[in-house]
């Protein structure tokens, strides 16, 4: 019998009664290691991701960009950059893009969002912990499109009259059938990486054609 070797599940800590000052700290003496916060309202969760985890975050981010080179626009990925809004909240995606408001990033090395727009697409991987709880977050920063996917399925969820709504279509890319980006992330884990990403452009130049 051949055993199955595992990989390590998501460590994760939630803490209450947290200040911001706090969470600012821990941000500066993080810094660029593999450990993720997240801070709402006191409320600060700090995870280090899975090797799992991180597969279907680098595919998610890849099929984002498969899809906009094939429809050939413009976008400005910033993958897990920190957003804050001082005193409340902060969040770092798993991966997020600019479309529609790539030109009010261009060429900028860091993101105030005091003055800028937040990224018009977010993606997050649920596979062990619950991004839902990030929601509020993201609506507070007003990210138009947030992407759950938990292992199982793909949510598209965008921001209207400050709430997340459950939708089949995407704002980013509404003539593309995202939801069945599902099939292609099943196969995440046991086809070769370039060749699933092979397999996904086809599938989006079908799609296009189709339209």
């Amino acid at each position: 019998m051949t055993a199955k070797t595992l990989a390590p599940p998501e460590q994760i800590v939630q803490l209450s009664g947290i200040s911001w000052q706090t969470y600012e700290n821990l941000l500066a003496e993080i810094g660029d290691r593999q450990i993720r916060l997240t801070y709402n309202r006191g409320n600060l969760k700090i995870m280090v991701p899975s090797p799992e985890h991180e597969l279907y975050k680098k595919v998610m981010g890849r099929f984002v960009e498969t899809l906009a080179e094939e429809l050939e626009l413009n976008i400005a990925p910033r993958g897990s950059t920190t957003f804050k809004r001082p005193e409340l909240s902060g969040v770092e995606p798993d991966e997020c893009f600019y479309i529609q408001n790539v030109s009010a990033v261009k060429g900028k090395k860091r993101i105030d969002m005091n003055q800028d727009p937040p990224p018009d697409l977010v993606v997050e991987i649920d596979i062990t912990s619950r991004s839902e709880n990030s929601l509020q977050i993201y609506a507070d920063l007003g990210v138009p499109e947030v992407w759950i996917y938990n292992g199982l399925r793909l949510r598209i969820n965008r921001l209207e009259n400050g709430e997340y709504v459950e939708s089949q279509i995407s704002l980013a890319f509404p003539s593309l059938a995202i939801l069945e980006i599902v099939r292609f992330l099943e196969q995440a884990e046991t086809m070769d990486y370039l060749e699933l990403v092979k397999a996904f452009r086809t599938w989006v130049k079908s799609q296009i054609q189709q339209n």
